[in-house]
């Protein structure tokens, strides 16, 4: 199959980013020349990378894997970086922890293991600065000079962080009601941050018509124009699961959805890791989660529909609140052809999750990790997931940035003068 140019003023078209051989729509198959390119100039289908991964023995390569750093470079030889990314300033995200939940699981009454894949430990506390860590790369290949994204939250502090330490600028898009720890963490590292009024689906039409503007010459949008590169960061997620598992596939992963990259990625880098034979092939199955208040796909699943309608996002949730996810078709594909589902949880179930995983664990999620622990509960209670297999659950952000879900319902037990009788008086001696 031919390779089209993909030759821009932004773009050197024999860019070397390690084993990515070319861009690859995910419809027709139709193959471009890596550059800032995401959408199929003969279907306009999404583009995803295209690798030429490592063949030989996967024993070496897991030594390979485990001589290297303690971050998602570790991975290079499976991502779209070059060879020397290690060394050139960057955040250093990934290889976060792999709690095993027992507590969390004798609530939920899962006897096969369950494990939290948490997030909140990151650079700038979610996942997102996985993706921005490699979109960051691919941006320095093309000659961009700004960063820009359009965010739900987590991907402008990400862009914020990750532009200030690589020597870029940045300009970041957000809805203009964000949680004001997530605007206050975006703001913080001295670049633009824009509030547009409107939600995250009118913040992502602007950043489209900006890209076509001349005002946003020589910008590199992580989440647009530099998307097939970024959403390759979440695929670090399934090697680093696997990894942390011993070189074993999970049987059974929860995942949020908002644009659904980070579910089909990780399930791209599962399939990869089988290819490469660096874990054994079985079946396993991926389940999403979503909030009831903006839940396109969730719906779509339920009423076994190929395609996903838009809707208008009413929810905590707001790192979720994606009302038109693009990866939403390719969703629902997953989950049916794994064996899974998508299912949603309400407001009051999310912020119920955020706590019981807080008072088992001692890990203080953000509104997206009480989705899925939220949806763990109840697809368990469905009897939709086997509490018998091995389960991994994500938590991708910390609690700190939505603390406003769980203030109204979390303070002081009691408030006492500073005496014993005070105390003894409030019932909490002994």
């Amino acid at each position: 199959m031919a390779v089209h140019s993909t030759e821009t003023a932004a773009n050197t078209p024999s860019v070397a980013l390690g084993p990515a051989t070319a861009l690859s729509c995910r419809e027709c198959g139709e193959r471009f020349d890596l550059g800032p390119l995401f959408a199929c100039a003969t279907c306009f289908g999404p583009l995803e990378v295209a690798y030429d991964l490592p063949s030989g023995d996967p024993e070496s390569l897991k030594k390979q894997i485990e001589a290297g750093p303690d971050n998602i470079w570790r991975y290079a030889p499976l991502l779209p970086v070059p060879t020397d990314v290690a060394d050139k300033p960057n955040l250093n995200p990934g290889f976060t922890k792999l709690v095993k939940a027992d507590r969390l699981a004798a609530e939920l009454g899962v006897t096969g293991g369950l494990y939290v894949k948490d997030d909140s430990g990151n650079p700038t506390h979610s996942f997102k600065d996985r993706v921005v860590a490699i979109a960051v790369e691919a941006a320095r290949a093309f000659g961009f000079t700004t960063l820009s994204c359009s965010s739900t939250g987590n991907l402008a502090g990400a862009v914020g962080a990750a532009a200030r330490r690589a020597g870029f600028k940045s300009c970041v898009f957000i809805p203009h009601d964000l949680e004001a720890g997530k605007v206050v963490m975006a703001a913080v590292y001295g670049g633009d941050l824009v509030g547009i009024e409107g939600n995250y689906d009118d913040v992502n039409r602007f950043c489209s018509e900006l890209i076509g503007d001349p005002l946003g010459e020589g910008w590199g949008f992580v989440n647009v124009n530099l998307r097939p590169y970024y959403g390759e960061g979440s695929k670090t997620l399934a090697y680093e699961i696997c990894e942390q598992l011993g070189w074993q596939l999970p049987d059974q992963l929860v995942i949020p959805i908002a644009s659904g990259s980070q579910l089909t990625k990780i399930d791209k880098g599962l399939k990869e890791l089988i290819a490469l034979g660096l874990v054994e092939d079985k079946p396993y199955k991926i389940f999403g989660a979503q909030a009831e208040g903006c839940s396109p796909v969730s719906t779509a699943f339920k009423a076994g529909h190929d395609v996903v309608r838009p809707q208008k996002p009413k929810t905590i949730a707001k790192s979720l609140a994606i009302g038109n996810p693009a990866d939403g078709p390719y969703v629902l594909d997953i989950a049916r052809r794994t064996g899974g589902a998508v299912e949603d949880v309400n407001d009051e179930q999310i912020v119920d999750a955020i706590k019981l995983l807080a008072r088992t664990e001692g890990i203080f999620a953000e509104t997206a990790g009480g989705v899925t622990v939220g949806v763990t509960k109840k697809l368990i209670e469905d009897g939709l997931l086997d509490p018998s297999l091995t389960t991994v659950v994500l938590n991708t952000g910390d609690g700190l940035k939505t603390l406003d879900a769980v203030a109204p319902t979390s303070g002081p037990t009691a408030t006492i003068r500073p005496n014993l009788d005070a105390f003894r008086a409030a019932g909490l001696a002994g």
